[in-house]
């Protein structure tokens, strides 16, 4: 008979095991979790997750690195704010929702489906960490995806509730990281091209 401390255990084990993996660029794809409008102004350090959101996006675009975007119930919320917006290609259109989860939109499944390579990591940032990132996160989980959290590009209106999202995340078998930690894993060296055109961007 298993016990609960052999189990938990057996989680640890492998929580490390994919926590020690580097992210690979080409198995990696960014999803950017409703940074709508009038979600924005309430939220605990907005300024940094807008700021580091950015940063992100500037990253998947030099890495080749395909961006899918969420809104919710757009109608009522707003749309992208527009600094996240000016940085998406032409053709990325924000995939509207009304389920708090990315992974309740057939739409946003569809999506992913189809995005090229073995895209096997998801990348997430956005808001709010305890609704629609921590459900998008505990979907990706449960869908086999390996994901990681850029704990400092995401929030929610209070500061408890973006902590205890990050918690559960932890908890559930997500990597919890920072925008810095997965870029520069991304890039690898100083001297790829990659951090070259990022490295006006970082020293800011």
């Amino acid at each position: 008979m298993v016990t609960v401390s052999e189990n938990l255990s057996a989680i640890s084990a492998e929580y490390s095991e994919i926590a020690r993996r580097p992210l690979e660029s080409d198995q990696c794809a960014l999803i950017v979790v409703d940074i709508q409008e009038k979600l924005l102004p309430p939220i605990f350090q907005k300024d940094q997750l807008v700021s580091n959101s950015k940063l992100l996006i500037r990253a998947a675009s030099v890495l080749k690195i395909p961006a899918v975007i969420s809104t919710q119930y757009s109608k009522g919320l707003g749309q992208t704010v527009p600094e996240i917006a000016s940085l998406l290609l032409p053709e990325t259109e924000a995939i509207d929702k009304d389920r708090f989860s990315c992974f309740g939109s057939d739409s946003f499944c569809a999506v992913l489906k189809r995005l090229p390579g073995n895209r096997n990591t998801l990348l997430l940032c956005g808001m709010e960490s305890h609704i629609c990132v921590v459900q998008t996160a505990l979907a990706a989980l449960r869908e086999g995806y390996i994901v990681h959290v850029a704990s400092d590009a995401l929030s929610s209106r209070t500061e408890w509730n973006w902590k205890v999202g990050l918690e559960r995340m932890r908890a559930a078998g997500a990597v919890i990281s920072s925008t810095e930690m997965m870029i520069y894993e991304l890039m690898r060296s100083s001297s790829s091209p990659a951090f070259k055109e990022m490295l006006p961007h970082l020293k800011g």
